[in-house]
């Protein structure tokens, strides 16, 4: 009986213990993730912008071509067989005018970092003709050079760093170009015994009314056309050669035009005063009856009313003024009650520019009835 109790109790604990084991939760293994080295980052070091290199060490090198042909031809330029007098150096990098060959008659050296002009490269270019030099940073020329080169008839040096009209021009110049510079001053007797010079150009430079000497075009005796657009003119420049033919006077400040100014320029055709500072208290009456003038040019000034022109003229620009009306039998250059079957009496108008003024459409009918030849006519 006892065994049996003791068989018992035996197996009941044994149950027991089964129970607290199922109920023990099951530890869970860990996961393992792949251990990654990772390297500490180091900042980049800052790349500082390149300063802008001071001149004259911004100049890029300068551009050496293949050996020519021609021994005499400097690396810097290129010399082409088909053209043997023609010497080519623009856009190369060039800094210093290099050695010219003798049999030179055309150079070009536009568009390069020249500073100076000198005249050791000319010493044996005795027959040029032809010299460009635009586009470069030239604030000096020898006046030797020109005694190197006697015979040049074009000299262009435009856009560059001039103050003054170079000095000692030789007297076979035929064409000067020198708009685009810093130019203030004309030296007394640049322009002497030039008799062949027919245009200069001093567009876009800093030319005053005391930067020009009474009689300093006086030798130009077969100039044609004179450029002094945008200077800082107020008056109309004195002693015009009786030779010219086109006149430019744009964007400087004028504010008066003398009564007998054209009187003796028989060949003028083409006078621009555009963006001037021109009144109708500036403009003599009939200053603009010149037979010879073809296309007149007064936009953007303070005119308040039509002046009297001449009737060969064949273009007006009158726009951006302050004229309010405009009547046809006070301008018109013939009389309205003169025989109009003859069409090659008539005023030769053919363009008349009138926007940017106070008027209004329609044309008024006198207008058009003096004006027969006109083909555009903008209000």
């Amino acid at each position: 009986m006892k065994a049996g109790v003791g068989l018992f109790s035996a197996l009941a604990l044994f149950l027991l213990m089964g129970a607290v084991f199922t109920q023990r939760p099951r530890q869970k293994k860990p996961t393992r993730r792949p251990v990654t080295t990772r390297k500490p980052s180091v900042p980049k070091p800052a790349v500082l912008a390149q300063p802008e290199p001071q001149e004259p060490t911004d100049f890029p090198p300068p551009i050496l071509g293949p050996p020519s042909i021609f021994p005499d031809c400097p690396r810097e330029c290129l010399c082409s067989p088909s053209h043997p007098n023609a010497l080519n150096c623009e856009n190369r990098n060039i800094r210093a005018i290099p050695v010219i060959p003798s049999r030179t008659h055309y150079l070009y050296l536009q568009n390069n970092y020249i500073s100076e002009v000198t005249a050791e490269p000319f010493l044996n270019a005795t027959e040029i003709r032809w010299v460009n030099l635009a586009n470069n940073r030239i604030h000096r020329i020898d006046k030797k050079v020109f005694e190197k080169i006697p015979a040049l008839l074009y000299l262009y040096v435009q856009h560059n760093h001039l103050k003054e009209v170079p000095s000692g021009l030789p007297e076979s110049l035929e064409q000067l170009r020198l708009s685009r510079n810093r130019i203030s001053k004309i030296p007394a007797g640049a322009f002497n015994k030039m008799g062949n010079l027919t245009l200069l150009d001093l567009y876009h430079n800093k030319l005053s009314d005391s930067g020009l000497e009474k009689n300093i075009f006086k030798d130009l005796k077969s100039l044609m056309q004179l450029n002094l657009a945008h200077n800082v003119l107020k008056k109309m420049p004195a002693g015009i050669p009786n030779s010219l033919i086109q006149l430019f006077l744009d964007r400087n400040s004028i504010d008066d035009i003398p009564k007998d100014y054209f009187k003796g320029l028989k060949h003028l055709a083409f006078v621009r005063l555009n963006y001037n500072q021109l009144s109708n208290k500036g403009l003599p009456k009939y200053v603009f009856n010149i037979t010879t003038l073809l296309d007149l040019q007064l936009a953007h000034n303070q005119i308040v009313s039509v002046p009297l022109f001449n009737g060969h003229l064949e273009h007006l620009h009158l726009n951006h003024n302050s004229i309010e009306s405009i009547n046809g039998t006070q301008i018109c250059p013939y009389s309205l009650q003169a025989d109009q079957s003859d069409l090659s009496l008539m005023p030769r108008l053919r363009y008349l520019r009138l926007d940017g003024n106070h008027l209004s459409p329609p044309i008024p009918l006198d207008v058009i009835m003096c004006f027969r030849h006109l083909h555009s006519i903008v209000i």
